[in-house]
């Protein structure tokens, strides 16, 4: 292994002691991933080895060239239910065509993020919003988990995007029920639950997997009605290329960017806070390339796509995984299970993976943001409501575009409408402070300082135009100098600098000075080309607030001196 090379480079500085945690981690995932894969496989419409096949894939290739240490990456419910509602539109599920339109999915998905990584674009995940990804990520637990109720109750019924459809279908065929399948279903969720309360690393999900599995052969349930998944092939994922016709391809372009993204989105928000607690940082543009090999890895051995997982990746992490190695056994393990223990799935019931399924998704339903929110900012408040309402009323995929755009806006919002400050004077003091914040600030006589909270571009620059004159009017004395305060403008362009001309001659031509303070180096070299500078006067810009009022009202009062200032004098 050469340095510098992208392909697994933990190995270089690879410690014999990590080799007993990282074992024990790996186990600890496997026994989690296992029916965590098979459930997901049955959530995308796909057979449940699907799931198995897409996981040994993601965990081998991750691990040689992703840079988070701890995420396991495998299928998740969220990657599964955008599947199963795209390419249901498209295709039935569990037919030949949709398995293999899955597996096309998840090499278009890998493609693109690879693609994104190499172009470096990993800076596009900072376009979603947390308050949105909240929301969304709530409404689609919610609907995943309302997407398995006919699975816990036994009743055949065409589920929808929309969960009150679903609800309402179920509603009238509830004489349907069988009542051995939700009993079943019912004490297998809430066996997991009181497990999980015990302690949160008792492998619950498995547990209730095997005993479920062993009541059913022993008790010949499934002749009872319980759904079983029968015969899951033995063996090693194959090798496939998954070709479908141009229309296909085409309909599924789509679906594929929006899985792409929102896998990006789940797997590095999951690293980020792995490894803040880890101290080690994460490379977004290598995770964009490590993600998007895994999913074309996953492709083209009869897998689906896939993501970070959060459950597993904060099992890992507390088990002790010191490296990627944890994945490469967890791996391992997979292998064990694919090539001799399948047969043992043959009686597992599939409402044990719809149960499965529910106790996972609830943790994705975010109680505390919305909380959090209504303290500190109810505009996110607002977007969180818009993208979880969205998501649940138009399903998924629209939800993930509104909550994109939602996101765009708001940073659009925020751009184009910063916020802005009129200073004034504490006559105790003489401290020049924002008006709004302290209540015993006055106004400078004849002065108006004014300040803007962002840099100036087209997208803001009639904004602040607007502001400025608004704060003008609202001046009941005669304003003889604007103190401009640029101490928060980082960066500004040919249009802001046009405004500001026009600001300027409007203001000369009734009859105020326009002065500069705090004016940051970048700033002032974009004024001196294009002449603003010094059509404004370089007599007219300051280092501060403080230089730049007292020299105003020096030179007012030299000009006026049978007329001084009136009202509070100005602090020397």
């Amino acid at each position: 292994m050469t340095k510098g090379s992208p392909i697994a480079p933990w190995l270089r500085d690879y410690k014999l002691a990590w080799l007993r945690p990282d074992l024990l981690a790996g186990l600890t995932v496997a026994v989690l991933l296992i029916p965590q894969a098979m459930a997901y496989g049955l959530l995308a419409g796909l057979p449940p080895v699907t799931g198995l096949y897409a996981a040994l894939a993601a965990l081998i290739v991750y691990a040689l060239s992703g840079s988070s240490r701890q995420m396991s990456v495998g299928p998740v419910a969220l990657d599964s239910i955008l599947l199963a509602s795209g390419v249901g539109l498209i295709s039935q599920a569990g037919s030949a065509d949709y398995i293999t339109i899955a597996m096309l999915l998840a090499v278009m998905v890998g493609a693109i993020q690879f693609a994104m990584g190499y172009l470096r674009l990993g800076f596009m995940v900072n376009f979603l919003a947390n308050p949105v990804i909240s929301g969304f990520t709530s409404a689609a637990a919610i609907i995943i988990g309302v997407s398995q109720l006919k699975h816990l109750l036994g009743v055949d019924i065409v589920t929808s995007q929309n969960p009150f459809h679903t609800l309402r279908a179920l509603a009238a065929n509830i004489d349907q029920a069988n009542y051995a399948t939700a009993l079943l279903g019912l004490g297998g969720l809430l066996l997991i639950v009181v497990l999980k309360r015990v302690h949160r690393q008792i492998p619950a999900a498995l547990i209730v997997m095997i005993l479920a599995t062993l009541l059913v052969w022993l008790g010949k349930l499934d002749n009872a009605g319980i759904a079983i998944l029968g015969d899951v092939p033995s063996g090693l994922p194959r090798l496939q290329l998954p070709l479908v016709d141009l229309d296909t391809l085409a309909r599924v372009v789509p679906l594929a960017i929006t899985i792409a993204l929102v896998s990006f989105m789940e797997s590095v928000a999951v690293a980020k806070k792995i490894a803040a607690a880890q101290r080690y940082k994460i490379d977004g543009n290598r995770e964009l390339m490590g993600l998007g090999a895994s999913n074309m890895a996953a492709g083209f051995v009869g897998g689906y796509p896939v993501a970070g997982s959060l459950s597993r990746t904060a099992v890992n992490a507390a088990t002790g995984a010191k490296s990627q190695m944890s994945s490469l056994f967890t791996a391992a393990a997979l292998v064990l299970v694919l090539v001799a223990l399948t047969p043992v799935f043959y009686y597992t019931p599939k409402v044990c993976l719809a149960a499965l399924i529910i106790s996972a998704v609830g943790a994705l339903i975010d109680i505390d943001e919305p909380r959090r929110l209504w303290r500190v900012n109810k505009k996110d408040l607002a977007l969180l409501v818009l993208a979880f309402l969205a998501t649940l009323v138009m399903g998924v995929q629209n939800g993930v575009l509104l909550s994109v755009l939602a996101s765009i806006a708001l940073i659009f919002s925020r751009i184009t409408r910063p916020g802005v400050a009129v200073f004034g004077q504490v006559p105790t003091t003489g401290a020049l402070r924002n008006m709004a914040r302290a209540a015993d600030a006055e106004e400078i006589p004849g002065v108006l300082i004014f300040r803007i909270d962002a840099s100036l571009y087209f997208a803001n620059a009639s904004y602040l135009q607007d502001r400025l004159y608004e704060a003008l009017a609202a001046r009941e004395d005669t304003i003889e100098a604007v103190l401009f305060d640029a101490s928060t403008v980082n960066d500004i362009d040919s249009s802001a600098i046009s405004t500001l001309e026009d600001i300027l001659k409007d203001l000369r031509e009734s009859g105020i000075d326009l002065y500069f303070t705090n004016t940051r180096g970048r700033v002032m070299d974009m004024m001196q080309r294009s002449g603003f500078y010094q059509a404004v006067g370089a007599d007219h810009f300051f280092f501060s607030k403080r230089t730049a009022v007292d020299h105003i009202v020096e030179d007012w009062n030299s000009r006026n001196k049978n007329q001084p200032v009136p009202g509070p004098p100005v602090s020397r």
